[in-house]
């Protein structure tokens, strides 16, 4: 039996886990990408739990940085960045839902090198950026094209780093509200959390009807709290299946590997995103157990685990997990 076979998925899915109809969504397809997470578009694709969906996404930039002579102040246009594919309407989802959103692949599109980072003026973990502001002048800009494919990223003659893709930006529609795709909130959203990559299922909370899924800004390994604002940013085709939850409830995404179970956080100051992620952590581990939610508390002191998606964007993400055999 596989671990799927006794996920949150297939236990409490309309579709229990099963997979459903196959679609694609292509870059022709998709026509006009979204660079806010909102209410007010038309579906791009209409689809019953248990739906199975190939998506072509585009890198952060669009495509737009093809050469390390680029200088990405003169051609990126804040904030249209994070394109996002989507949005996808699942048949039946209401407020208090969750979808179930199974990665199943992540595989590197486009001509090579596919790979993109690069340093941007005031933006980063260790500059001055709009939000702190300093006297310092901006690092000089800076653009490295790396040849990425499932062998692994070829960082150098002498460095091959895995291939360790993940999507970077997920998430449902807000209930009321169009939200930048910079930012991540209660709704998923920029994240940059290397863990919602293949083999992992993220639950996220369904704020409006048909809850409106949206995903882009796939990157091909990134480390802890993707330092320089930019992790190695790819385009990529993605294969997902996606079941419905009915009255799921959780208020914040939760994500669910082999091996663990993680509710994701996204605030300032950073410490408040962790709050979140273990708040959350700890009704579910009461809830899930019996025990009383100061027994949750306690327990995860001891043995909870805390994973950085980022600390660059409006809002930071904080993973707060704990490993399923403690889970009784």
């Amino acid at each position: 039996m596989s671990w799927l076979d006794t996920s949150i998925m297939a236990r409490k899915g309309v579709a229990k886990g099963r997979a459903g109809e196959r679609h694609s969504i292509t870059i022709a397809d998709q026509g006009k990408f979204h660079y806010v997470y909102g209410p007010y578009v038309a579906p791009v694709l209409e689809v019953d739990p248990g739906a199975v969906v190939t998506v072509e996404t585009h890198d952060a930039f669009e495509g737009k940085i093809t050469s390390e002579h680029d200088l990405p102040s003169a051609i990126l246009n804040f904030p249209f960045l994070n394109p996002q594919n989507g949005p996808i309407h699942v048949r039946g989802a209401e407020k208090g839902d969750a979808l179930a959103v199974r990665i199943m692949s992540i595989t590197p599109r486009g001509p090579q090198p596919v790979g993109t980072t690069c340093l941007i003026p005031e933006f980063g973990g260790l500059v001055g950026t709009g939000n702190t502001a300093m006297l310092n002048a901006p690092l000089p800009e800076k653009v490295r094209k790396i040849v990425v494919d499932e062998g692994g990223v070829h960082w150098s003659d002498t460095l091959t780093l895995p291939y360790e893709p993940f999507i970077g930006t997920i998430g449902t529609s807000p209930e009321i509200e169009a939200i930048s795709s910079l930012q991540p909130d209660y709704y998923g959203g920029n994240m940059d959390l290397p863990d919602v990559g293949p083999g992992a299922i993220i639950y996220l909370p369904v704020n409006t009807p048909g809850g409106y899924l949206y995903l882009g800004d796939c990157h091909a390994i990134q480390g802890d709290g993707e330092l320089c604002g930019v992790a190695l940013e790819i385009p990529a085709t993605v294969e997902v299946q996606i079941d419905l939850i009915k009255g799921h409830g959780n208020a914040w995404p939760q994500l669910e590997t082999e091996e663990m179970m993680m509710f994701i956080g996204s605030a300032r100051p950073l410490e408040d995103a962790a709050r979140i992620a273990y708040r959350e952590l700890v009704r579910w581990l009461a809830a899930e157990t019996g025990q009383s939610e100061a027994d949750a508390y306690m327990l995860l002191t001891m043995c909870g685990k805390v994973r950085l998606g980022n600390m660059v964007d409006p809002k930071y993400s904080v993973g707060a997990s704990i490993l399923k055999r403690y889970v009784k």
